[in-house]
């Protein structure tokens, strides 16, 4: 008779880069509740255009507007700067159905979750590649309950 715990054993055991990716994306799920995300070192001279977002009251974005700042993120972590740019200059976004109120939460967003991500290979000492920063958005996304876009 098998014992409780022998169960366990059968356990695939989960590799720790999968556990951190898992771990990163619930702790930026749970910082993207808050509008507008933690920022550290807030200077009025780098904030720029997303200066409003920070000193007048904002209405939390749509969903949607996550959802593309996750696609700009991925393709600016591919370094795929044509697609970012394309995307950009010729208004993209509306046609995924954002408004022209949503491009400055999603230009912050987009840059907030890429510098996330680098932020994450700094701290694992390049450990953490591009490729791997994309999986811990889809991961991120799938946190956030969007379905996951394609790329």
């Amino acid at each position: 008779m098998p014992s409780r715990w022998d169960h366990l054993f059968d356990l695939k055991p989960i590799p720790l880069v999968d556990h951190l990716l898992d771990e990163v994306a619930r702790l930026l799920a749970k910082d993207l509740q808050a509008w507008p995300p933690p920022v550290q070192d807030l200077d009025a001279a780098t904030l720029g255009e997303f200066a409003p977002l920070f000193t007048e009251v904002t209405r939390r974005p749509d969903p949607a507007v996550y959802t593309e700042a996750l696609r700009l993120a991925r393709w600016d972590l591919a370094r795929e700067f044509d697609a970012f740019d394309d995307y950009v200059r010729n208004k993209r976004y509306l046609e995924r159905g954002l408004s022209p109120d949503d491009r400055v939460p999603l230009l912050f967003l987009t840059r907030w979750l890429t510098e996330q991500m680098l932020g994450l290979g700094e701290a694992t000492q390049g450990r953490i590649k591009r490729p791997l920063m994309r999986t811990c958005l889809d991961r991120l996304e799938a946190q956030l309950g969007a379905p996951p876009t394609p790329v």
